[in-house]
C-alpha cells in the first residue's frame, strides 16, 4: 500500500514537472514571437525613417535648391549651370514668385538712381538703371535705404581670362543666400554673354527667381555663358573702378583664380538717391 502511494506521488510529481516545462516552453515561444515582431517593426521603422530623410533632407542640395541657394556669378572652371543656376527653363520648374517683402518693380520703373558704394573707405560712384532692370533697381534701392549693406563683406574675387569680378552682399559673409529673400526674374541679361568692365550685376542661385542681396562688380571685361538665363545687369560704375582693381591686384587667397580676396573687403556704405 505504501509503495502504491509513493508511485502515485512520483507520477503526480512527474506530471506537474512536465506541465511546468511545457508552460515554460510556451512562454519562451511567445516571447520569441513578440521579440521577432518587435524586431520587424523596428526594421520597418528604420527603413521608413531613411526614406523620409532621403526625401526631405538629402534631396535638398543647398547649392542647387532655390530656397537655400549659394548666389554666385559662376565658377571659373565651369559654366553657370554647374555652379549656381539650373537652366534657362528654371522659371517653368520653379514657381515664379518673390519672397514676402520684396518691393514691386513699379517702385523703380523708369527711374535712374545714383549713389556711392564705399569699400574699405574708398568711394565708388554707381548708377542703377530702373528702366532696364526695374525689379533689381527696386530691390537694391530698398536695401540701400535700409543700410542693409553696411558692414557686410565682399567675399569673392575672380581673376581669370575673361572673368574678373568682385562679389559682395552676402548676409552671412560666406556666399550663402538668404532663403527668406528670393526674387526674380533675370532682367537685362546680355544675349552675347559679355559683361563689360564697370558692370554691376546681380548674383543668383539655382533659378532665375533666386536673386537675393548679392551683387558683383565686373572690373575687367568678362564673358559668362548665358545658357541658363544669365545675370541681371542692373547698373554700372561711374567712377572709382580702380578701387576694385587695386583689390584684385592684391590677389586671391591661396593664389587661386577664384576665392576670397587677400585684402579683406568691407562695405562701409551703399547709398542711392
Amino acid at each position: 500500500m505504501a509503495s502504491t502511494n509513493r508511485d502515485a506521488r512520483e507520477q503526480k510529481r512527474r506530471i506537474t514537472s512536465m506541465e511546468a516545462k511545457r508552460s515554460l516552453r510556451e512562454q519562451q515561444a511567445k516571447r520569441r514571437k513578440r521579440d521577432n515582431v518587435a524586431a520587424a517593426v523596428a526594421i520597418v521603422a528604420v527603413v521608413v525613417l531613411a526614406v523620409v530623410l532621403q526625401l526631405t533632407v538629402f534631396s535638398h542640395n543647398p547649392t542647387a535648391d532655390q530656397t537655400a541657394a549659394v548666389e554666385a556669378p559662376l565658377d571659373s572652371s565651369a559654366p553657370p549651370s554647374a555652379a549656381a543656376s539650373a537652366s534657362a527653363d528654371a522659371t517653368s520648374s520653379a514657381a515664379p514668385t518673390n519672397s514676402a517683402g520684396i518691393p514691386p518693380a513699379s517702385a523703380a520703373a523708369g527711374k535712374t538712381f545714383t549713389g556711392t558704394l564705399s569699400l574699405n573707405g574708398a568711394p565708388i560712384g554707381i548708377e542703377i538703371d530702373g528702366t532696364k532692370a526695374p525689379q533689381a533697381a527696386a530691390v537694391f534701392k530698398s536695401l540701400a535705404d535700409a543700410d542693409f549693406f553696411k558692414g557686410l563683406s565682399c567675399h569673392r574675387l575672380t581673376d581669370a581670362d575673361n572673368f574678373g569680378v568682385l562679389q559682395c552682399g552676402s548676409k552671412a559673409g560666406d556666399g550663402a543666400g538668404d532663403p527668406a529673400y528670393q526674387w526674380g526674374p533675370v532682367e537685362n541679361s546680355p544675349a552675347d554673354g559679355k559683361y563689360p568692365a564697370g558692370t554691376i550685376a546681380v548674383a543668383r542661385g539655382s533659378s532665375t527667381y533666386s536673386n537675393g542681396t548679392q551683387f558683383f562688380i565686373v572690373y575687367k571685361d568678362t564673358v559668362l555663358p548665358q545658357t541658363d538665363g544669365g545675370y541681371t545687369i542692373m547698373g554700372k560704375v561711374t567712377s572709382g573702378l580702380d578701387v576694385v582693381q587695386k583689390i584684385a591686384d592684391a590677389g586671391i587667397t591661396g593664389g587661386s583664380t577664384d576665392g576670397a580676396p587677400v585684402t579683406p573687403v568691407t562695405i562701409d556704405s551703399f547709398t542711392l538717391e
